[in-house]
């Protein structure tokens, strides 16, 4: 078994990449999908765990620092993409002037302190000198998964979260959204470490490697991420 503590814009991507992964070596994977930042803390504080699957570059080194993983084993395999996205169509245009052009009660998004699309998020809003203005209607959840839960119900008109929230297979199926420009915020570069107090080394190693394969970039490229 891989225990993977998963950022959470790759829950639904890593039901089908653990399933190939697991047809093909033997090896079940256990994932516990949370923010970046409280997967991190989670990791310092001991919790057993293999594998660290963050949204971002700079966790994972951080560990790598304090000794908590494996030296040269971290690698970026995959760029997120960021996207303001409404359950209800027609609501948001393609280039997000609905944020413009007001009417609504409620931004959620992921908190800044521990997810990094909330990091761009607050860096795109910024760039649209929006941040401060916004303050009153943002609603800041502790991951993607709860700020699209929220705009999911209605509870909340508009969303920045995870490309890879809403689309499946190249497609987005439902409601309306912006596709924020990459040039808007810092490259959501996700990167991979294992974890130096990883109980099934091999196993885990064996599952990295199965993350860098064409397979496995198949499967995310359907959910929007990126690769070089």
């Amino acid at each position: 078994e891989v225990r993977v503590a998963l950022t959470s814009d790759l829950v639904a991507p890593m039901e089908r990449i653990a399933a190939m992964f697991q047809k093909e070596s033997g090896h079940t994977v256990q994932s516990t999908p949370d923010a970046s930042g409280r997967l991190y803390a989670q990791i310092r504080k001991g919790k057993a765990f293999d594998v660290f699957l963050s949204a971002d570059e700079e966790l994972p080194k951080r560990l790598l620092q304090q000794g908590a993983a494996v030296a040269g084993s971290r690698f970026i395999y995959a760029t997120g993409r960021l996207v303001l996205w409404s359950a209800q169509a027609g609501y948001v245009d393609d280039k997000g002037l609905v944020l413009n052009r007001g009417g609504f009660e409620k931004l959620a998004m992921s908190n800044p302190l521990s997810s990094p699309y909330g990091v761009a998020a607050k860096e795109t809003l910024t760039q649209l000198t929006m941040w401060n203005a916004m303050q009153r209607r943002l609603d800041k959840r502790d991951d993607v998964v709860e700020a699209q839960r929220l705009a999911a119900t209605e509870r909340a008109e508009l969303a920045f979260i995870a490309l890879s929230q809403v689309m499946r297979d190249g497609k987005i199926g439902t409601g309306s959204w912006w596709l924020v420009p990459p040039e808007m915020h810092t490259p959501i570069r996700q990167s991979a470490v294992l974890l130096s107090n990883a109980q099934d080394a091999q196993a885990a190693k064996a599952f990295l490697t199965f993350l860098k394969s064409e397979k496995a970039v198949q499967v995310m490229r359907g959910f929007g991420y990126e690769f070089p």
